[in-house]
């Protein structure tokens, strides 16, 4: 039975379970259950702190996890990311009071405060900094430099906001951008069961990524309305009943389906629908 890691609360929570129920699994009624068993799918779910998990995977505990990109990177487990999963996003990045600091460089010797030491640290040591001292708070950090804990810190920014009333600034590049991830051990060999999970999740992003259109249209004019629908290999081109028409089907990316119907008409294409895609496999 596969063993997989799921995020118990937080912002990574609600989306992976969403995730894992459109590719089929069973998932929990009840958020006080911390271990759940499909034996459909021959899988068993244990729901942890989204920080725990990595070290559950990297110890060989769970074959597999869903967990931030920087909670696997800060926690040094010997786990590896294997799928991108496109939700909870976040930028990771520096800040202190305004003219504190330019870049990376200038933090050499400086007190940084940070929730995530060893994700600060490996990006340190890659750039050639030694700090005067990294210090590990949990929850907000902003605070650390009004009181006298740092000198700046280092911590999730999405809008700045809350760092701008704090009295401080960004500044140099982005020390890292996280999204969720399917993370296994670095060791992992190849376990067919996993390769089957990662498909079904692969095949959940690309239907809430892509959506089906069908159109029909001249023949003569199938040329150009390909290239408007190329579809991800080629599109589907069939006769119809009337002399002269064909019905064509394509998957085309959702955020630019409106554009492609507006450009299809142009041609004189008719009778064009767009369904969503509920499950697939490439």
């Amino acid at each position: 039975m596969l063993r997989i890691a799921v995020p118990n609360k937080g912002s990574l929570s609600e989306p992976a379970s969403a995730m894992l129920h459109e590719a089929g699994y069973r998932q929990r009624k009840d958020s006080k259950e911390l271990v759940l068993v499909d034996p459909e799918n021959q899988v068993e779910f244990f729901f942890l702190r989204p920080r725990d998990i990595a070290i559950y995977v990297g110890s060989g505990r769970l074959d597999i996890g869903i967990t931030g990109r920087d909670l696997l990177l800060d926690s040094g487990a010997d786990a590896e990311e294997v799928l991108a999963l496109g939700f909870a996003g976040s930028t990771f990045r520096f800040a202190g009071p305004a003219g504190v600091a330019t870049g990376v460089k200038d933090l050499e010797g400086r007190r940084i405060a940070t929730s995530y030491t060893g994700l600060v640290a490996q990006h340190l040591a890659d750039n050639g900094v030694t700090p005067g001292a990294l210090t590990k708070l949990d929850g907000a950090v902003e605070t650390a430099v009004q009181l006298g804990v740092a000198d700046v810190i280092a911590d999730v920014v999405e809008t700045g906001t809350s760092l701008r009333n704090a009295g401080m600034e960004v500044f140099g590049e982005p020390i890292l951008v996280s999204d969720a991830v399917v993370i296994r051990p670095t060791d992992a060999g190849d376990d067919p069961r996993a390769d089957q999970f990662l498909r079904r999740l692969q095949g959940v992003l690309v239907a809430r990524r892509y959506v089906m259109m069908d159109y029909d249209i001249r023949a003569e004019r199938v040329a150009e309305a390909v290239a408007l629908t190329p579809g991800l290999e080629s599109p589907t081109v069939s006769p119809l009943h009337s002399e002269g028409w064909v019905a064509v089907r394509s998957m085309v990316l959702r955020k630019e389906a409106q554009r492609i119907m507006d450009d299809l008409w142009a041609i004189g294409a008719r009778a064009i629908l767009v369904t969503n895609i509920h499950a697939c496999r490439l």
